[in-house]
């Protein structure tokens, strides 16, 4: 696991979120920790080294 920081979509909050390397792809559903709002994480690893990363908002 290592820790990555972004930028909640709706409050602009710098959010930390725990990385999971071992996983190639994943995408879920986490709320903001301030703002309490969902985000559509996505983020891809390959050799355990992020290759991409996307937190977008919900479209509602």
């Amino acid at each position: 696991m290592y820790e990555h920081f972004f930028l909640c979509p709706y409050c602009n909050a710098n959010i930390s979120m725990l990385l999971d390397p071992s996983v190639s792809h994943q995408a879920y559903i986490e709320d903001c920790e301030v703002c309490c709002n969902p985000i559509n994480i996505r983020y891809t690893v390959d050799d355990n080294e992020l290759i991409g990363f996307e937190a977008e908002s919900i479209e509602q």
